[in-house]
């Protein structure tokens, strides 16, 4: 079974911890798109399986019946992430593909989808997913990572400790450090002569 590293509360911290991946991922390719069989394959089946936005919104009356335990929506970096909000109540994972590591988008997209359209379940990373980018993914709102196949994930998980303090304003951390030690300067009791 494949593996998937996820972050996990523990206690007052969030430790990212590797498990065992039970989602399939439908996907077609430019060469091969999904036919509609593959599709009603998937949705027939009892697996968990996410679906592409595409896929979910060309077939919702079909998808309606489905449990949304074992239901899940993909995006792809040209979706728009308010299009996944009219799902949300029907499924259990949002995830978000990076199909070439130098495509950013999804950074944004994840952003997005914790900040504006409130998305509370799990948001995962999907496709090129490398260690250099784990942390910053953990910024934006991801809290599960499927780390491309031909990479070690125990190496992988490494990528979260890389990096002790953050500058930016982010989904993980709202104040800039500007401000957070700003805040830490106001709280500390004054000297008297």
């Amino acid at each position: 079974m494949a593996k998937i590293i996820q972050l996990q509360q523990d206690g007052a911290t969030v430790a990212p911890v590797i498990v065992d991946d039970g989602w399939t991922v439908l996907r077609g390719t430019a060469e091969q798109p999904l036919t509609d069989e593959q599709i009603a394959a998937a949705v027939q089946s009892q697996d968990a399986v996410l679906f592409p936005l595409s896929v979910f919104k060309a077939n919702e009356a079909l998808l309606a019946g489905r449990d949304a335990a074992r239901t899940g929506v993909w995006l792809a970096p040209e979706d728009e992430p308010g299009d996944a909000e009219a799902y949300f109540a029907r499924v259990a994972l949002v995830a978000v593909d990076f199909p070439v590591f130098r495509d950013g988008r999804g950074f944004s997209t994840a952003y997005l989808l914790r900040t504006r359209y409130h998305w509370k379940g799990q948001l995962r990373a999907i496709g090129d997913v490398l260690r250099d980018q784990l942390n910053f993914m953990k910024r934006c709102g991801f809290d599960a990572f499927a780390v491309r196949a031909d990479k070690n994930i125990e190496d992988a998980i490494k990528g979260f400790t890389e990096f002790t303090v953050t500058y930016q304003a982010s989904v993980d951390e709202p104040l800039p450090l500007f401000r957070r030690a700003r805040a830490e300067v106001g709280a500390q009791p004054k000297e008297t002569a």
